[in-house]
């Protein structure tokens, strides 16, 4: 499922949501300027998160947590990232307000990385991209908005469907999808792999289920007439 919008109008500019894409997009901007394959890959050492290097040395590599939310490994992980963060974190942000929705967005992205290198903290493979921080923000919108409608574009066999899905339903069944894939990962690895392979499942859902928790700290509470 590819969610195209939501049917929610925020009552506030979403600045902080817009910055946190243009940065992104900075990042990629990075990537894409160095001029070697090799300074490409020193580049990644020095600012992706590698969850064996967070154990042997986490005062060192505390800042990667930071870092490594804002770059991508590829045109298309940049804008399937960048689409689920302009449809969800608007509403978020206008429910939260600008400030407080800049630290639950750094919060959510560092409990989704954290969560991933207790699962994983062998693996030598740079964790990169905003999609911890993103389920974050997607576990406040399960909370705050459930009754909300989403358009999403849907491939049944060789056809597409645009089907507008309740949030509660979509946000969920995205869940499962990471949880189930996390935990595939998991039995591969007792399995004798050395690697969870190349997609930060449990970040994505770590990364929900701190959204799903701290949304209640950070959300104003509503009152209407």
């Amino acid at each position: 499922m590819i969610p195209l919008k939501d049917n929610l109008k925020g009552r506030t500019f979403p600045i902080v949501n817009i910055i946190f894409i243009l940065v992104n997009i900075a990042g990629f901007y990075l990537e894409l300027r160095q001029p070697s394959p090799k300074t490409l890959e020193l580049f990644f050492r020095l600012y992706s998160l590698v969850p064996a290097d967070f154990i042997g040395d986490p005062w060192s590599n505390g800042t990667r947590i930071f870092t490594s939310m804002f770059l991508h490994g590829g045109l298309m992980h940049l804008i399937g990232n960048m689409l689920y963060l302009w449809i969800f974190g608007d509403n978020v942000e206008d429910r939260m307000g600008h400030i407080r929705y800049f630290f639950f967005y750094l919060l959510v992205g560092t409990s989704a990385a954290l969560f991933q290198i207790h699962l994983n903290p062998g693996s030598k493979m740079p964790m990169v991209g905003a999609s911890g921080a993103i389920a974050g923000v997607m576990g406040a919108y399960f909370i705050l908005y459930p009754k909300a409608k989403i358009l999403a574009l849907i491939p049944i066999w060789i056809f597409l469907r645009f089907i507008e899905i309740p949030a509660i339903f979509f946000l969920g069944f995205w869940f499962l999808l990471q949880a189930l894939q996390g935990w595939g990962s998991l039995v591969h690895t007792a399995g004798g792999a050395r690697e969870m392979g190349g997609v930060a499942w449990w970040a994505h859902a770590g990364g929900f289920l701190a959204g799903f928790v701290f949304v209640f700290l950070f959300k104003k509470n509503v009152f209407r007439r």
